[in-house]
């Protein structure tokens, strides 16, 4: 079975964990519109989730493979998150996930 599984091409997900100041988050979210929209080749999109009544969010990058998303990684964007950075009130927890199960609705 691990022949199989080594030439299954994975999705994978950047999830980011964090909490802005104290009425940022709006900010915050333009900031990172921006950032998303330098994406190319490889994303297929991002979720930004926010906790009903907080400043606290999830943000959820999806790529085709690591390899896209490491690409990916450019100027335009460092710069925008550099911008960012300020407005969180500690620093976001970030980690890279292997999408390892998609289920989809049903098309009628």
């Amino acid at each position: 079975m691990s022949d199989f599984q080594d030439f299954l091409i994975r999705k994978s997900a950047q999830v980011a964990i964090g909490e802005f100041k104290l009425g940022k988050f709006e900010e915050a979210q333009q900031l990172y519109q921006e950032a998303v929209s330098t994406y190319a080749q490889g994303f297929e999109g991002a979720y930004l989730l926010r906790e009903k009544g907080t400043d606290r969010g999830i943000s959820i990058i999806i790529w085709e493979t690591e390899e896209m998303m490491q690409a990916n990684d450019n100027d335009a964007q460092k710069a925008i998150l550099k911008k960012m950075a300020p407005l969180f009130s500690v620093v976001p927890i970030v980690n890279d996930y292997e999408i390892v199960s998609e289920i989809l609705p049903k098309l009628l």
